[in-house]
């Protein structure tokens, strides 16, 4: 089955430059469009979809406030809650941090190269999460003063479940770094590597890599620029 992607943009002319390069691909289909949060919202409740490419900034109901309400169970007419990719550039990364702590699968830059962003969607839908390690290191450093100094303890708790080796495979995940990335750095097997990440996103009760990164800067595991405490 074709994967049901909506594309929510209150740009129209972006809206169809995303369909055409969407219908070209035999697995993917464009189903519903909508103009701001608030419309993808009301089309939700009747339409089955897969995958959101959700803009941040828009009238009405902006891209945060809907991905808050899709990822919190304002579901589709098939009972299953679409997965949400935001589509940002630099200047609204503090409404993509937000738009990934409200639940949202990922976020890719709008000026992205179409082969990427149909790889992105893939994976979304496949259940993983696409975090690009040049924009996250770029959006985090925007948050260096909420972050705690270093040296301090973590102050997330539930940090001490984890063992060394996921310890280090979380601070490699932070950074941004794929599964196949992070298996040649430590010279693991990618599927090793597979295993200790969905153990991290089990004890720490994570959804997925997304929520893993956004935890690790939080509780200062890491600080903003990819170094570790």
């Amino acid at each position: 089955m074709a994967i049901r992607v909506m594309l929510v943009d209150d740009q129209v002319l972006l809206r169809t430059g995303f369909r055409m390069v969407l219908a070209a691909q035999p697995d993917m289909e464009v189903v519903a469009e909508a103009g701001d949060g608030a419309e993808a919202l009301d089309v939700l409740r009747s339409t089955a979809v897969d995958v959101v490419l959700m803009d941040v900034r828009m009238p009405r109901m902006d891209g945060v406030e809907a991905t808050r309400r899709i990822c919190g169970g304002e579901r589709g007419s098939d009972g299953g809650g679409p997965r949400v990719l935001i589509l940002t550039t630099f200047d609204l990364d503090e409404y993509a941090f937000a738009a990934l702590r409200a639940g949202a699968a990922g976020f890719m830059l709008k000026d992205v190269p179409p082969d990427e962003l149909l790889a992105a969607i893939r994976a979304v839908h496949s259940g993983d999460a696409v975090v690009a390690p040049s924009t996250t290191r770029r959006l985090l450093d925007r948050f260096t003063p909420m972050l705690p100094a270093p040296g301090s303890e973590p102050r997330h708790k539930e940090l001490g479940k984890l063992t060394d080796r996921e310890r280090e495979v979380l601070l490699l995940v932070a950074q941004g770094l794929s599964n196949g990335e992070i298996a040649r750095k430590l010279v693991l097997s990618e599927a090793t590597v597979k295993t200790h990440v969905g153990r991290i996103l089990t004890k720490l009760d994570l959804r997925d890599r997304v929520q893993a990164v956004v935890l690790a800067y939080e509780s200062g595991l890491v600080r903003a620029g990819g170094g570790a405490l």
